[in-house]
This record gives structure tokens, C-alpha cells and sequence, in this order.
């Protein structure tokens, strides 16, 4: 590599300028006369519409929805930068509204589609290409579709309500900060800088870290959980309660395309597993000479190393990982990189965590890191990379189709990780280092898989209490029942923990989301096995489940590559690759 990259914030000059230029606002006035173009077109929705017409349509709502992505996506992205900042705040609540005026104005097609029958919807299907999917999933939604008056007043009410809380809950707790002392040394510190410390070598840095977390998120637990009982009220009244669907995780089901059964039947399987990896924490006490960890120890070095990278040495790291497993998609990611679509620095007010944002098609995404040069913050950096490489692999799709559906949203980040982790290994010749790296493994999988689908499982215990009327402090009693059943009697619990639950954001942003993590990691075992044993052969294959995007069902793309996600004896195959993993760590001499 020739180039030299540097940690920074993004630059959003692909999308606009700025929030208060003439380009940035001229593009919120062409959407709008756009929408009012496209209400022109009730008129012309019957039975005995042309295809030529009913595609006019179609590509005319999928540019109006490029716009709106782009508009969009410029004010949620700033507002991540800067969760404080006010202006950023009072855009993103404009378009928001915005986008739910726009919604409430074209939705009359959706509507006409859904309510269409099957004979005059397989005649304008027919030959409808990379559209098809993208038609035929939004008639699964039939059963569960209001009428136009109820549409529209749901989504005004979301700008106000369950919009509303979700901001409220990152403005709340994206201003915390956190004192730890260090070195002799008081820190000021972000949610983001705290949590190197839990992987920290000191055990008594490690517990007064988390002690620190929580004790900043307890003060406003009160608030942050009636949060959380709103969200999951309205969550239960406009989904169960209007709708009509069969359980509040049946919502997030059919979002992502995926049985019930097979949702089902992926968190029995985990949780019948959970003995594996309270194993492996009875394994990391006797390297740490404990009798039995804390909870406070679970992400603790075996070893210590406090090796740090750089952030161009991070870059090149993931790029060559990633070029030795295919130069095409080292050659994607480079490009994320260069064109600045990455915001890796460490700033107070800035949302905590990593995501990355595909937006449209014909722009690469951008990636939100807090890099801070530890190898967990290498192996995020793969994983949003990942992210990219996945979307923009899908790039030949339209709008509506290149966003690969949830469960397999994780399929390429997790993917990337275990290459970068290979790599470490391949390259990395100190044994402290290899055995860190070796235990990361499975604090990775614990946390990705056991802990998600833990977390999956309490999400819908927490829905069913609240809708009996729970106070905050019995969902929190029923938050440590749920730790008590994962952990067993692999080690200690202390009572602090009970309040996790209020500081993980996808509860409050999107309701059952968390097993995703659980699919996706178990899957990419299933198929990082079959590379490891197939090697070149097992590459064409992978590519195409990726550029698939969101093109086909999930089901259908994996059944491509004989994987039955309904059959619990595929979930089990992923953990008997974390079994061997354990009986590897177990095998090794304790130094």
C-alpha cells in the first residue's frame, strides 16, 4: 500500500455539502415535488393496468426513495457526530417528519399492491426482475396491513412517539461520562474509552470499570426504563394489538423474512448450548489462577498484552486479510477508506459503538468506528468493513433490493473478522499474543452468539412482562434471572449487573434485533468451515450468496448452499465448531 490513512471524521460531501447549503435544501424541495408528481398516480392503479404504466411506477417510487434515503441519511449521520448538538438534533427531528409526510403521500401504492389479487399481481410480476423480491415480500405483509387512514396516522404518531424516545434515549445517554482512575491518574472518560478497561489485565480496573458503567447508567435507570416499557407498549398496541400479529417477535420475523419456526428453534439450540461456554469460563479461571471469575472477568486477558496498532497499521491489516482471501474485495474496502467514509476518532457526544450505513447503490457506506487500537477495535473495523464489502458487492441491485435481509446482514462482517483473525495468527509470532487472540475467539463467539440470544430471550420475556403492567425494577430482577440461567454456576454475579439491560441500545432502537447476531455468527462458522476444508473452490459460491443482497428470500439463498435453517442439527454444527474451539484452548499447557 502507498497510501497513508489517518484517523479522522468522515466527510458527507457525497451526499451534500452541508445542512444549511442551497444543494442540501434544493434536494429537499425536488423530493417534495416529486411526491406531489407521484401522487399523480392513484388515478391510474386498477385491475387492468399496463405493465408499462405499473412500471412507471414502480421507477418512479424508486428514485423518490433514493432521494429520501440520501436526505435522510445526511441528517441521522451528522447527528451521530454529534449527539449534542442541537442543530443536528432539530434537522434530524425536520426530516424525520419529512420522510413521514412522504411516506403518508405515496403509500397509497403500497396499500393498492398489497390489497391486488394474486392473478393480476403474477401478471405484472411476471418478468419484473430485480423488482420481483422486493414486490413479492411486500405482500407477505397483507394479513397485517390497516387501512390508508390508520397507515398515515401511525406513522405521524412514530415522528412524535416511538421516534421521538429513540432520540431521546441517544441524547440521554450519549452525553454520559465516566470517571475512572487510572495509574493513580482520574479520567474523564466516553462509554467508549470506559469499555477498553473490561478487557483491561487488572482485575480490580476491570470490576471498577463496570462498577463505573452502571452506576452512571443506575442514576437514570428509572428514566431510561420507563423509556423501554413505552417503546414496548407501543411496540405490542400497533403490532399485536392492531395488526394483529402472533407475538411481538413475529413483527421483526417477517421483517427479516424468516419462519418463526426457524427463529424458534435457533434460540432452543443456544440456550441448550449455553453449558459449552460456561465451560470455557471455567477454563479462562484456571488460567487467571481464580477459583471462579466475576462477571467482571469475562472479557479478561489470559495473557498480558497490551499491544496497541496504529490506525494505518489497522487499515493495512484488514486490507491485506482481506486481499489474500480475495484482492476484489480488499479493492471495495480500500475504497470506503480513501474516499473518506469513515469516522474513527474518539470524541465526546459522539455515538458510541460501530455501525456502517449503506445508503443507495452507487455510493459506497459509510463506517462509524470509536478506534481507540486495541485488536478488538481491528476486528470491528473488519467487521464494518464487512459491512460494505456486502452492499457493495449487491451494488448491480436497486434500492429496494441490494440490502441483504438481517440475518444475513451479519454474514460478510463476521466473515471478515475471521479472516483478519487468521491473518493475526499466520503472522503473529508471540505466544502471549497468539494465546490472547485465541481467547478473543471465544469471548467474540460469547458475546455474539450466547449473549445475543440470551438477550433475544429476554426481549421477550420483558414484552409479555410489561404488558401485564412490570415495574422497571421487576424487569430488571427478571434481566438477572436471565444471566443466572446463562452463566450457571461458572462464576460470580454481582447485583449491578441487573441493570445491563437499560444501556443496550438495540432494545430501544430496534426490538429483536439481537438474534441476528446469534444467526449470523453461527452461520459464518457453518460456512468458514466449508472455506477452510474447500479453500478456492468455496469462493465463487460465497461471493454470489453476497451479491445476492436482498434480491431473494433468505431461506432461498441458503438453501443455494444446502443450509435448512429450520433444522436444529444445522444450529447444533455451528457450536460443535466452538466446541472444538474450547477442546484447542483446553489442550494448551497453562503457563
Amino acid at each position: 500500500m502507498t497510501n497513508t490513512f489517518t484517523q479522522q471524521s468522515w466527510s458527507l460531501e457525497d451526499l451534500y455539502p452541508g445542512h444549511d447549503t442551497a444543494e442540501y435544501q434544493q434536494a429537499r424541495e425536488d423530493m417534495h415535488s416529486n411526491v406531489e408528481a407521484f401522487q399523480s398516480f392513484r388515478g391510474e392503479l386498477n385491475d387492468d393496468i399496463s405493465r408499462d404504466t405499473f412500471f412507471e411506477i414502480v421507477q418512479a417510487l424508486e428514485e423518490l426513495t433514493e432521494q429520501a434515503q440520501r436526505i435522510s441519511s445526511f441528517a441521522f449521520l451528522w447527528f451521530t457526530e454529534d449527539t449534542q448538538d442541537q442543530a443536528a438534533q432539530a434537522l434530524r427531528a425536520q426530516i424525520e417528519q419529512l420522510m413521514a409526510d412522504m411516506h403518508n403521500k405515496t403509500m397509497f401504492f403500497e396499500l393498492w399492491w398489497k390489497k391486488l389479487d394474486q392473478e393480476h399481481a403474477d401478471r405484472l410480476m411476471e418478468d419484473s426482475g430485480d423488482y420481483r423480491y422486493w414486490l413479492e415480500e411486500m405482500r407477505h405483509f397483507t394479513p397485517y396491513t390497516l387501512s390508508e387512514p390508520e397507515e398515515k396516522v401511525i406513522n405521524i404518531k412514530d415522528v412524535t412517539g416511538y421516534n421521538a424516545l429513540v432520540t431521546l434515549y441517544d441524547s440521554i445517554t450519549n452525553r454520559y461520562t465516566f470517571t475512572l482512575e487510572v495509574d493513580g491518574e482520574e479520567k474523564e472518560l466516553t462509554r467508549g474509552e470506559l469499555m477498553v478497561y473490561v478487557r483491561h489485565h487488572d482485575p480490580d480496573l476491570r470490576a471498577a470499570a463496570y462498577q463505573e458503567l452502571y452506576r452512571v447508567y443506575e442514576q437514570d435507570s428509572s428514566i431510561l426504563g420507563q423509556i423501554y416499557q413505552t417503546i414496548a407498549r407501543d411496540w405490542r398496541n400497533e403490532n399485536v394489538d392492531l395488526r394483529d400479529y402472533d407475538s411481538p417477535i413475529s413483527v421483526r420475523n417477517l421483517r427479516n423474512d424468516i419462519p418463526d419456526q426457524a427463529v424458534d428453534t435457533l434460540l432452543d439450540v443456544c440456550e441448550a448450548n449455553a453449558p459449552l461456554f460456561q465451560r470455557f469460563f471455567k477454563l479462562k479461571a484456571k488460567w487467571l489462577e481464580m477459583d471462579r471469575i466475576r462477571r467482571y472477568d469475562v472479557y479478561a486477558p489470559v495473557a498480558k498484552s497490551d499491544k496497541t496498532y496504529e490506525f494505518n497499521e489497522a487499515v493495512e491489516m484488514v486490507l491485506d486479510a482481506f486481499d489474500n482471501f480475495e484482492p476484489r474485495i480488499a479493492d471495495l474496502a480500500q475504497r470506503v477508506v480513501e474516499e473518506d467514509h469513515i469516522d474513527s476518532e474518539i470524541r465526546k457526544g459522539k455515538q458510541s459503538g460501530a455501525f456502517c450505513a449503506s445508503v443507495t447503490p452507487d455510493l459506497s457506506p459509510w463506517v462509524k468506528l470509536n478506534y481507540q487500537g486495541r485488536a478488538d477495535d481491528v476486528a470491528t473495523m473488519a467487521h464494518e468493513l464487512g459491512h460494505a464489502i456486502h452492499a457493495m458487492l449487491a451494488s448491480d441491485h436497486n434500492v429496494f433490493t441490494f440490502h441483504s435481509k438481517l440475518p444475513l446482514a451479519e454474514n460478510a462482517s463476521t466473515f471478515g473478522e475471521m479472516l483478519l483473525i487468521d491473518r493475526l495468527l499466520e503472522q503473529e509470532k508471540d505466544p502471549a499474543v497468539r494465546r490472547d487472540i485465541l481467547f478473543r475467539q471465544m469471548d467474540d463467539a460469547y458475546a455474539t452468539i450466547i449473549r445475543q440470544a440470551f438477550f433475544a430471550l429476554f426481549e421477550r420475556e420483558a414484552h409479555e412482562m410489561i404488558k401485564e403492567g412490570a415495574m422497571v425494577d421487576e424487569i430488571a430482577e427478571a434481566y438477572m434471572e436471565n444471566l443466572k440461567t446463562q452463566f450457571g454456576d461458572s462464576l460470580t454475579l454481582s447485583e449491578d449487573f441487573k441493570w445491563e439491560w437499560v444501556l443496550i441500545p438495540h432494545f430501544y432502537h430496534y426490538p429483536f434485533y439481537v438474534y441476528a447476531y446469534a444467526f449470523g455468527q453461527l452461520l459464518v462458522l457453518s460456512l468458514y468451515k466449508r472455506y477452510r476444508e474447500e479453500g478456492e473452490s468455496f469462493k465463487p459460491g460465497y461471493l454470489k450468496i453476497l451479491e445476492a443482497g436482498g434480491s431473494r428470500a433468505p431461506v432461498e439463498i441458503l438453501s443455494e448452499a444446502d443450509i435448512d435453517i429450520t433444522d436444529a442439527d444445522f444450529w447444533q454444527g455451528g457450536f460443535d465448531v466452538i466446541e472444538s474451539m474450547v477442546e484447542e484452548l483446553e489442550a494448551l499447557p497453562i503457563e
